[in-house]
């Protein structure tokens, strides 16, 4: 597990981005926008989904780099053009005039123009003992992440809805020895196979026809021998050798920190969890509506996006970030050429042109606190003493309101 420093100051700063999730998507996002000489600052627990996994897959450059790995790399980059990284979960996020304000676990809280959730999600698995031990090892879900580790292997599918026989097809490509247990849903409450969430007729025949085994369950534990999956055991006492078990989570959408902006994430359309809605740019959307200053990238939003799809949603999300503060720039921007004799405008266009001759009191300088004028420091143009006779006009003769004082001057 990686682990941050956090800064030993309060963060006074107000960011253009804080990123929430220090994943493949918020790094991408921190590099992207680092290049684009923003400031950003990445927010993350260090606890990274793929954690147990021994390494990413049908990632170009990087295939078989352990997830720890893969984040140093990141981090690296990151901080290569300028990003900041802070420890810590954020709790919570509220709008404010800079744009956003998240506070995290330990009482920090962190200003930014705006915010990208790139949290991830949470794999809600099975109930069933021994099966969050092995979850990464040999229990397993994405083919594409896992299915050419355990080719050939004696693979078994733990049912639990009406997807799972679509997982048995799937794997069945990577082994001919895959077999698909009935189990949770796909059994009614005495047991037997239920007629609403077990298989169609349809899909009958397409097991029978590539060759895929049916066990009527519940599975009840698994088998493990010496850190090696054996099999799973039925309610029955039945033991099924297996080498490589294949689920199906629950897939929950990391965003419980966004309840101060009112945002909640909604159930995917395919069933299989919830996520974060959002639009073909990664604006987060509630109720169909874009949510002002707020996107997100990779699973918090997109439950099926392997890492190098993340990598990639990081990137697109943070170049439309950019593209919104550039618009917010120009704007800001039309709204002082319009205005140009503000007190403030005056008072930097005095500044520029002038710099430490313009008149007054020296804006770093208390009235008094000044080092006091000598006659050395009066140029000569400034008083003439060879046009004026000494003995022409009397000392005493000039009133000291005719002398202009020189004490508001600065050099």
């Amino acid at each position: 597990m990686t682990t941050f420093e956090a800064p030993p100051s309060p963060l006074s700063q107000t960011f253009d981005v804080v990123i929430i999730g220090g994943g493949a998507a918020g790094l991408s996002a921190a590099v992207v926008l680092g290049r684009a000489r923003r400031s950003v600052i990445v927010i993350d627990g260090g606890e990274p989904r793929n954690a147990p996994a021994a390494g990413v897959h049908s990632f170009l450059t990087r295939d078989g780099v352990s997830p720890a790995e893969l984040i140093r790399l990141g981090q690296d980059e990151a901080r290569s053009y300028g990003a900041e990284f802070l420890a810590g979960q954020a709790v919570d996020s509220q709008r404010s005039p800079a744009g956003f304000t998240v506070t995290l676990d330990n009482g920090r809280a962190v200003s930014a123009r705006r915010l990208l959730v790139a949290t991830g999600l949470v794999d809600e698995l099975p109930d069933v003992a021994g099966l969050s031990e092995r979850w990464g090892v040999d229990v397993l879900h994405c083919p594409y992440c896992h299915g050419w580790e355990v080719r050939d292997q004696a693979i078994g599918i733990l049912g639990t809805g009406p997807l799972s026989v679509h997982q048995a097809l799937l794997f069945r490509q990577w082994s001919s020895n895959v077999t698909l247990f009935l189990h949770g849903a796909m059994l009614d409450a005495t047991g037997a196979i239920s007629e609403k969430h077990g298989p169609t007729e349809a899909e009958w025949e397409q097991l029978a026809a590539r060759g895929i085994k049916v066990v009527i369950g519940p599975v009840a534990s698994l088998d493990v021998q010496d850190d090696t999956l054996g099999g799973v055991r039925l309610t029955s006492g039945h033991l099924i050798p297996l080498q490589a078990l294949v689920v199906a989570p629950t897939f929950t959408a990391r965003t419980a920190f966004l309840a101060g902006l009112d945002l909640a994430p909604v159930a995917h359309p395919m069933g299989v969890g919830t996520h974060l809605d959002s639009d073909e740019t990664g604006r987060v959307l509630s109720g169909g509506s874009v949510v002002p200053g707020v996107w997100t990238a990779g699973n918090a939003t997109n439950l099926m996006a392997q890492v190098v799809v993340s990598a990639a949603a990081g990137l697109g999300a943070a170049t439309a970030i950019n593209a919104d503060l550039i618009m917010a720039d120009v704007s800001a921007a039309v709204d002082a050429y319009r205005s140009p004799f503000s007190a403030d405008a005056e008072a930097r266009n005095s500044s520029t042109v002038l710099g430490d001759r313009r008149h007054g009191v020296s804006p770093t300088l208390a009235p008094g606190s000044g080092p006091a004028v000598s006659a050395e420091d009066v140029p000569s143009s400034d008083v003439p003493t060879e046009d004026v006779p000494t003995g022409d006009v009397p000392s005493s003769d000039v009133p000291s309101s005719d002398v202009p004082s020189r004490a508001g001057h600065t050099r």
